[in-house]
């Protein structure tokens, strides 16, 4: 239950004007009741937690020391920016938060001016940041700072890597704070995360070199021409000395740190001091994931969006999942766990997200089979591509919005050379809460062209598993399976997976006045809409198809249908243009079929965020929403 604490400092903070207006000695207590609000309110209004906690004194800081919003703080992966909204004209919306038509689940530019960019998915903060950088000199505004927030574990991302070379050979003032918390979702992993553990510089050093560079400047020695070598030769000695490479100032970024994230006061100073220094910088700071809350600093995973939970005992209010239905996800990891040990050829990998995807189940029993590759999604499917075509079937697990950062993999690395990579789109369709970032809507409009593909979409948990077994087999080629997030309808959804032929169909049910069409779990709600209407009125008669594969089409099932049906309803949880909907268009059109066709589906426009059950109301794509059109077909 949400507690009525009193926030005598945060109460006089609407915008960072306000905050500024504190002495610096102040700032422990605003963080401490900043920190207490964001456990208030996510405690029974469920969000993104651990990672907004460890970046509570930095939040402070950054907003204390710059002149936000003229000063442009880029956020990377949003669901650290909790304390950020709430200081920035938010505070008394932000119960509204993720709810529909409240605060979005990420900033949004479209929000608020002090959201400078929008930031659902990771690694883009400093392309942005220097994007920005580089525009304000162009613009004569050399007093403006820029600053990207990059961490919990972004910087695994391949374009953070791209970014920082362009950072290191434009001329630019960025300054890169690095939030190393060790942390993703799950723990960081990989070479880069190793690296900045055991990275180490000295303040002291720092500060000296600082001063120096300043006195230098004032005496005429040291000019903007000479400036890189200079830092070339400073690198050099410090590496000499240290015996340690340091690869931000082997690329020319000065570098600041580690140093203790959760200091507010510190980090005040630090950041005066460096801000207006010349030339790229990087402050390394070292915090702790959900910090300040006892059981999300332990269990840093489990807390990142934990639900609702009591704020003082730090119990998870979990509901009885007892005979529920499962969830997709553990049905995938389940099946791959099942299938793995029976084909040693099976390996899974997935881009940071183990336990969000469930392959952390294949994890715990065979880790040697299992890969995370970290914020790597392009990585994450070339990787799998590099695989397969040496003999091994990988099964490469990424959301499906964040499939989207790998379509030239999949293109390129995969479908030309037809390897049997099995690309599995967990959050397919509307995904709620998160929002337009992370709707997986997407993916059967962008997948479909691409020659050599296999593309399904599982109506239950039992054809999942079908579908999971019939893509490892010999010669299937590059198979796409998308699912939703969220539970099934099979409590009993453990049996022998069995073979299905690519590319064909199913007639669930026999109908005389209209044809629906559907594809994937949203065929449903198709099926309540159509017993609606038969118990309503006996004497018509809707035949339902489920089409499985969007590629290959079933032209069997689909002839039947244009023989048969002058009116026919397509019905899928994604965009309608160039979906489902339009490849059955298209099958009409090119073999003379015309009948009226009617496509049900999401409009051309980024959806919401808001529970599933309001957006496919808001979209007519409900239970209701259906009943409603197939009566409005049958009167056309």
């Amino acid at each position: 239950m949400k507690k009525d604490h009193i926030y005598t400092l945060l109460n006089r903070i609407s915008y960072p004007e306000d905050l500024r207006k504190l002495d610096i000695d102040q700032l422990p207590e605003v963080c401490k009741e900043l920190r207490q609000k964001i456990i208030d309110e996510v405690s029974c209004n469920p969000g993104h937690f651990a990672a907004s906690l460890g970046v509570v004194e930095l939040t402070a800081a950054l907003h204390y020391v710059f002149r936000t919003p003229y000063d442009r703080i880029v956020w990377d992966v949003g669901h650290q920016a909790y304390g950020h909204k709430i200081v920035t004209g938010r505070a008394e919306e932000f119960s509204t938060n993720r709810k529909l038509g409240g605060i979005r689940p990420f900033p949004s530019p479209e929000e608020s001016e002090y959201d400078t960019f929008t930031c659902g998915h990771a690694s883009n903060s400093i392309s942005v940041a220097l994007g920005m950088a580089v525009a304000a000199q162009k613009n004569k505004e050399p007093n403006r700072h820029v600053i990207a927030v990059i961490g919990d574990g972004s910087m695994s991302g391949g374009l953070a890597f791209e970014g920082l070379n362009n950072v290191s050979s434009t001329p630019n003032n960025l300054l890169i704070i690095l939030n190393d918390n060790n942390m993703s979702i799950d723990h960081s992993v990989g070479g880069m995360k190793e690296y900045l553990v055991n990275l180490t510089t000295s303040n002291r050093y720092n500060r000296m070199r600082f001063k120096a560079s300043r006195a230098l400047h004032r005496i005429g020695v040291l000019n903007d021409s000479r400036r890189k070598s200079l830092i070339r030769f400073g690198n050099s000695l410090k590496s000499m000395v240290a015996q340690q490479q340091n690869i931000f100032e082997g690329m020319n970024i000065r570098y600041f740190g580690p140093t203790n994230g959760h200091d507010v006061i510190k980090l005040v100073r630090v950041l005066n001091d460096i801000k207006d220094m010349k030339g790229p910088k990087i402050l390394h700071l070292h915090t702790i994931k959900g910090k300040g809350f006892e059981p999300a600093e332990k269990e840093a995973t489990v807390w990142h969006a934990p639900g609702k939970f009591d704020p003082d005992t730090g119990e998870r209010l979990v509901s009885d999942t007892e005979g529920m239905p499962p969830r997709y996800q553990d049905v995938f990891g389940e099946t791959l766990l099942e299938l793995a040990l029976k084909n040693d050829k099976i390996v899974g990998v997935t881009p940071a997200m183990p336990t969000g995807c469930s392959m952390n189940i294949l994890m715990e029993k065979l880790p040697d089979r299992a890969f995370d590759v970290g914020i790597a999604e392009g990585h994450a499917v070339t990787f799998s591509g590099g695989m397969a075509k040496e003999g091994l079937i990988p099964f490469c697990n990424i959301y499906s919005s964040f499939m989207q950062r790998a379509y030239d993999n999949i293109i390129h690395d995969v479908a030309i050379q037809k390897l049997n990579v099995v690309l599995c789109l967990d959050r397919a369709g509307l995904v709620g809460e998160d929002g337009p970032t992370h709707h997986g809507v997407f993916d059967l409009a962008y997948l479909r062209p691409v020659p050599n593909l296999t593309i399904a979409s599982p109506m239950d948990e039992k054809e999942l598993r079908n579908l999971m077994y019939t893509a490892q087999l010999p010669d299937m080629g590059p198979f796409v399976i998308r699912y939703p997030r969220g539970r099934g309808i099979n409590a009993q959804w453990r049996t022998t997976p069995e073979r299905i032929e690519p590319g064909t169909g199913r007639k669930l049910k026999e109908g005389k006045e209209l044809a629906l069409i559907s594809i994937g779990p949203i065929g449903h709600l198709a099926e309540e809409a159509i017993n609606r209407i038969e118990q309503e009125q006996p004497e018509i008669t809707i035949a339902h198809y489920d089409l499985r594969f969007v590629k290959p089409l079933d032209e069997n099932l689909l002839h039947e249908i244009g023989r048969n049906f002058t009116k026919v309803i397509t019905l899928e949880d994604g965009i309608l243009q160039g979906g489902m909907g339009s490849a059955v268009l298209e099958f009409m059109s090119d073999n003379s079929y015309s009948p009226w066709l009617f496509r049900m589906g999401l409009p051309d426009k980024f959806i919401e965020h808001g529970s599933i059950k309001e957006l496919y109301s808001i979209y007519g794509i409900d239970t209701e929403g259906i009943y409603r059109q197939i009566q409005e077909q049958i009167k056309h």
